[in-house]
């Protein structure tokens, strides 16, 4: 075979060796990518060294009684966490059981359901849903949402599952319509769009031999959706969930809304409460530099992001063990 020669002579006469031309493109190309990858670990312990930093006072002051207690009394100095870390699971974990299956069944109408021409109008109003501000939700949350749970969804939940053993405690209360259930509501539509997208993607790169062969052997659709799809997907499906769960724990106008922005702990889903991130929203304006309220609102922050952290180190280990198919 013959070889190329290393060096190009151009139309006017000057030499170009390609290897070289080859080597400083590989050089400066790695240059930059090595520094795009050590920036983000810049910026995340930056974020990390304010966060503990700031709220270092906090922790000092009130130590590990900061996490567990309920106060929040700016006139006392007497702060804690506890209140706003239980709005903030609670919120998500509400949001997620409304959310993950329902974008689980439009996903799946829209890749083996619909029509071609509907499902593209469906998927390209799910992915405008997406880019709709959180303050819109937030107002729609407070005008539509509130009135509607407080008026018809509230009180039937009151009086059927009100009075059941252990599941009651979840549904007693004046029906406010502002509270936990609300808040997991919004933010279930709010992150419904970015789920829905990612396994809307995924069940169509499927190769479509997988799911003809199960067809061909007598599977019915939720059959090869349960067998073939979700375990050939579970990875990508994972972290369209995670993406879904960091965006509902961060969430703060939308939920400053319709939770009522109460600094209350009680098992009741109609009770007003916080989260992290709303009561940062709404304390963090008139907090004196340099104060135990603002190092409280940091120690908040810093303990938002442990709780991210771990939430994707459970992730990732429940996907190193494996779904089952």
């Amino acid at each position: 075979m013959m070889e190329l020669p290393s060096t190009l002579t151009a139309r006017d006469g000057t030499a170009l060796d390609r290897n070289a031309r080859g080597q400083y493109g590989d050089i400066i190309f790695g240059m930059i990518a090595r520094l795009a990858g050590w920036s983000i670990l810049l910026v995340m312990a930056g974020i990390v060294i304010v966060l503990v930093r700031g709220g270092w006072s906090a922790f000092s002051t009130f130590g590990p009684g900061f996490i567990t207690s309920t106060a929040w009394n700016p006139i006392s100095h007497n702060f804690g966490a506890a209140t706003s870390i239980f709005g903030t699971l609670a919120t998500t974990v509400v949001a997620l059981a409304f959310a993950v299956p329902f974008a689980f069944g439009v996903a799946f109408w829209l890749v083996e359901l619909a029509p071609a021409t509907l499902a593209r109008f469906i998927e390209t109003a799910v992915q405008l849903l997406a880019a709709v501000p959180s303050i819109i939700f937030g107002m729609w949350g407070f005008f539509i949402v509130v009135p509607f749970m407080a008026h018809y969804v509230e009180p039937v939940l009151t009086h059927y599952l009100g009075h059941v053993p252990g599941i009651g405690l979840l549904f007693h209360g004046a029906p406010y319509g502002t509270g936990l259930l609300s808040g997991g509501l919004i933010l279930a539509i709010m992150v419904t769009p970015f789920i829905c997208s990612v396994m809307t993607d995924v069940f169509v790169s499927i190769p479509a031999v997988l799911k003809e062969s199960a067809f061909g052997l007598g599977a019915t659709r939720w059959e090869v959706m349960r067998k073939i799809v979700l375990p050939w997907s579970r990875q990508a499906v994972m972290g369209g969930i995670m993406l879904g769960t960091g965006r509902a724990l961060g969430e703060t106008m939308a939920v400053t809304f319709v939770i009522g922005n109460s600094n209350h702990l009680g098992w009741s889903l109609f009770a007003p409460g916080n989260t992290i991130a709303s009561l940062i929203a709404l304390e963090f304006p008139e907090s004196a530099a340099g104060s135990l309220k603002l190092s409280a609102l940091l120690a908040l922050g810093a303990i938002l992001m442990v709780i991210s952290f771990i939430t994707l180190a459970c992730s990732r280990i429940f996907l190193r063990r494996g779904i089952p198919g």
